[in-house]
């Protein structure tokens, strides 16, 4: 089913002050109004406004679900995050070489990291998706003069952990000065090819071949060498100037890399016969800040050394510096590390809304201008809108803006039957859009209207400011309430759901609405293996949900289909690598784990409702209330074909 089945012409006046649509409309989307809005919290969020020809779906015949109707105003979820920087950000690339931001593409390799905390290590990853945004910028600033232009959302790496530069929620760690980054530091500006530039490689090409240990060589360098030649005549090049300039050191140790070096991973050696001709290479390497030492003793035959520090910064910065691309790299398994540095003085708001640019990598990081960054992580959805498979779900909302007057004209309808009708059952109906749309409180008047049954399921606190219209509708009607808490764990939240309320939020939302006299179920998913699943996470998790006053407790365990498998499993081998080989073995059967382990779970979460005295649902009681989608990958849940499943982790 596509969108262009059920849109209806536009022609509601209350968008007459909309931004007209930008072109192309996905392909899908034919006659949508496009908003944005200039507030922290939608930054960079793009918003399909359409008045849709359908609002109530049936769910087919073939899908387990054990529901038959549902209504879904919106489409992809505003509960995630976006993550952005300036499009000439430099990002390292795989080989050692750098890209700006805004060129890089899919399926290219870049360095990312994997591990926790001291042991992250550096490893090769690929550019899963790449796109642009325009969000207001802020300029951090390092110690070592680094600047880098980024959203206010997007995150680095530092010794508290990741910190956003300036969150819109307030539950987000905020990037402060006097925070320390990860990373390599500041990325050497690349060479010019100047005259001098051009007279020094040719100076350290061929003086370099003459001395060469292993004899001349052919290959790139000298054709490179030879279209100097055109500019510099070769005899004012091979003078030893008297006071050579830095491009000259640059030119002069490319070109004696052309000549007489190699690399092996993160080792730089020069050797030749000639002393002298490696004393020019010394001091070139000292000129540009580059250590190095000479082994003492020669190698058999005379021949001599010189070494360039074996460590990452150097072996990156003489890349840069030099401009060798010939020179391989390979940095895997390499430490992270952090010095004085890279030390945050300053974090400036701009003023501006500028151009920024974001990718989803294998690990979930990249190294932008020498810092580990965050990215946003890619899910298969929306593609059946003819959205991208990354950064859409996020922040490309359709949004059915006449959903309330639509719920009440199908329900007047003679054919309808009056059955009960499921929401939140592919995205969170009271997400962070909802507060702006405010498309709830018509849906539900209506249903109050027709005194026909519903249910909610949700992790959205804003379902409070809809109390007043709960209540009335549960007087003239059958109303289930479910939230979704699949653990209490703080740094796991902020991990997995950092675009959600708490779960301690959502818990003192379950209990004003039980005060309020409604019997409101929580569906405890997901429960993470090897994470959330631990005796003492259940027991703490249960224990806060009957003490919220819910009326019963359904456990669902992590279930990863198609595009959430890729996040998390992205998430995990960053965060938890020790897990992946478990999640492998858990996971190699499906998106479900064993059935042996799914029941393991269920019944530890049953002896702990037992404890607290709280009931636990049968899945098909729970199921009539607390269905939900993992990710966001059907345009209704008329076309979901899969078992039930636990709201998106963003």
């Amino acid at each position: 089913m596509r969108w262009s089945h059920l849109s209806a012409p536009t022609g509601d006046a209350s968008l007459l002050d909309a931004a007209p649509a930008a072109s192309p409309l996905p392909l899908a989307l034919p006659g949508a109004t496009v908003r944005t809005f200039d507030t922290p919290g939608f930054a960079g969020m793009t918003f399909y406004e359409i008045r849709a020809k359908s609002i109530i779906n049936r769910v087919t015949g073939a899908s387990r679900v054990p529901f038959q109707w549902t209504v879904n105003p919106y489409r992809g979820c505003s509960h995630a995050c976006s993550y952005c920087l300036s499009g000439d950000t430099p990002i390292l690339m795989a080989d050692g070489s750098t890209r700006p931001l805004s060129q890089l593409r899919v399926g290219d390799a870049v360095l990312g990291t994997m591990g926790a905390g001291p042991h992250r290590r550096y490893v090769s990853t690929t550019v899963l998706a790449q796109w642009p945004t325009s969000k207001p910028a802020f300029r951090v600033t390092l110690a070592d003069g680094t600047r880098l232009v980024a959203s206010g959302d997007h995150q680095f790496l530092t010794d508290r952990g990741w910190r956003h530069v300036s969150p819109a929620e307030p539950h987000q760690p905020a990037l402060a000065v006097g925070d320390r980054m990860s990373g390599v530091g500041h990325f050497a500006d690349p060479p010019k090819e100047s005259p001098g530039y051009k007279a020094g490689y040719l100076c350290g090409l061929v003086r370099g071949d003459a001395s060469a240990a292993d004899g001349p060589r052919e290959g790139d360098a000298w054709i490179r060498g030879d279209a100097y030649l055109d500019d510099i005549p070769l005899h004012e090049a091979l003078r030893w100037p008297e006071a050579a300039s830095s491009d000259w050191h640059r030119g002069f140790l490319a070109g004696a890399f052309g000549a007489t070096g190699s690399a092996d991973r993160l080792a730089i050696v020069f050797t030749s016969r000639d002393h002298g001709f490696l004393d020019r290479v010394t001091d070139a390497l000292t000129h540009l800040g580059l250590p190095s030492r000479r082994p003492p003793h020669p190698q058999l035959g005379g021949v001599h050394s010189v070494e360039v520090a074996r460590d990452l910064w150097a072996a990156l910065r003489f890349r840069h510096v030099t401009g060798v691309c010939e020179a391989p790299l390979d940095a895997s398994g390499v430490g992270v590390r952090s010095d004085a540095q890279l030390t945050v003085a300053d974090i400036e708001e701009l003023g501006l809304t500028l151009p920024l640019y974001d990718i989803t990598t294998g690990t979930g990081d990249f190294i932008a201008d020498g810092v580990v960054s965050h990215n946003c992580f890619a899910r298969n959805t929306h593609t059946y809108l003819d959205l991208d498979a990354g950064h859409d779900f996020d922040s490309k909302v359709v949004v059915k803006v006449n959903a309330g007057e639509l719920v009440r004209r199908e329900l007047a309808a003679p054919r309808w039957t009056g059955e009960p009708i499921a929401m939140g059952t592919n995205v969170d109906v009271y997400q962070r859009a909802e507060g702006r749309y405010r498309l709830m409180p018509q849906i539900l008047a209506a249903l109050r209207d027709f005194a026909n049954p519903f249910s909610i399921l949700t992790k959205g606190t804003l379902i409070l400011r809809d109390l007043d219209l709960l209540r009335q509708a549960a007087e003239v009607t059958t109303v289930g309430l479910a939230f979704s808490v699949g653990f209490l764990n703080e740094a796991m939240w902020r991990a997995v759901e950092p675009g959600t309320p708490s779960p301690r939020r959502r818990l003192d939302a379950v209990r004003r609405l039980t005060d309020a006299g409604f019997s409101v179920s929580v569906l405890m998913a997901p429960i993470l293996p090897g994470l959330t699943d631990t005796d003492e996470s259940v027991e703490e998790t249960v224990q806060a949900i009957a003490a919220a006053g819910a009326t019963s407790v359904t456990p669902l365990p992590l279930h990863l289909r198609p595009g959430a498998r890729e996040w998390y499993a992205a998430w995990l081998t960053r965060e938890h690598p020790d897990l992946a080989p478990r999640y492998r073995e858990l996971f190699r059967g499906g998106s479900y784990l064993p059935q042996s382990t799914q029941n393991e779970i269920a019944a530890r979460v049953r002896l702990a409702a037992r404890r607290y005295g709280l009931h636990r649902a049968s899945p098909q009681e729970a199921r009539q209330v607390t269905v939900a989608d993992e990710t966001d990958t059907t345009l209704d849940a008329a076309t979901s074909k899969e078992e039930p499943r636990q709201l998106t982790l963003l």
